[in-house]
């Protein structure tokens, strides 16, 4: 029998294992999902399936199906667990816009850590308790802003989705060939191919290249972009403020 997927996110392992009939299974659904995420981290999303999933439980693979209905199913699961296991640091007393950097900069970190999770795009993660827990904390970042409701929920949005696409970026940038070494031969040769065309793109990226020593620097591109997301989210709260 199918199970919902709401019911699933919000089970009790506990007491959902006091209440089944027949034998008691071998693993909690929390012990499945958290060893599907120990797979994604070590080879990434592809490596997480129903039978690569039961063989590392020693399980036959429809003993996983005692637990989730689907592969997608089990993704969400996935995403609501990580989202639990967040790490908050503390800031107390601390000014809005630090209150929304940490944020920023937890999600990062998440990203970063388990980058498989780039790769899913399930609203329905939304529904969990873990992903509801987290929503509410980074909601309070913009306490005492003026900010209220669907304004306060864009504004996280508007973070949270500058965070998701840096932490891609950074993970394109990790997977490539990187040009530190390279740089201080390549540019000027490049300059030689391109003689007098683009010249704003030769004299901005000549100097880009020689401060970062590189085409691209990640930490840098963060730094700036995040400064960029909260003067953006400044001028919004001191509109408020100012009505």
């Amino acid at each position: 029998m199918a199970k919902n997927l709401v019911d699933l996110l919000w089970r009790d392992d506990s007491a959902a294992a006091g209440g089944r009939r027949g034998p008691r299974a071998r693993h909690s659904t929390a012990e499945v999902v958290s060893r599907a995420i120990e797979l994604a981290d070590r080879g990434g999303l592809d490596t997480v399936t129903i039978r690569a999933l039961a063989q590392s439980l020693e399980l036959p693979p429809m003993s996983i199906y005692t637990h989730v209905n689907s592969r997608d199913d089990l993704l969400v699961l996935m995403i609501d667990q990580m989202h639990a296991r967040m790490i908050v640091r503390p800031v107390e007393e601390a000014a809005w816009s630090d209150r929304v950097r940490t944020v920023a900069e937890e999600n990062l970190d998440l990203l970063r850590g388990h980058s498989w999770l780039l790769d899913i795009a399930d609203q329905r993660a939304a529904l969990g308790p873990g992903t509801i827990a987290k929503y509410d904390r980074e909601l309070h970042a913009f306490d005492e802003t003026g900010l209220e409701g669907v304004e306060r929920d864009a504004a996280l949005s508007f973070v949270l989705d500058f965070v998701r696409a840096a932490a891609s970026r950074m993970r394109e940038n990790s997977e490539k060939e990187q040009l530190g070494a390279f740089w201080a031969e390549a540019g000027p040769r490049l300059s030689t191919h391109l003689g007098e065309e683009h010249p704003l793109a030769q004299s901005v990226g000549q100097a880009a290249g020689e401060s970062l020593g590189a085409a691209y620097d990640a930490d840098a591109a963060w730094e700036f972009g995040l400064a960029r997301v909260l003067d953006g989210l400044r001028a919004l709260i001191e509109e408020r403020a100012a009505s």
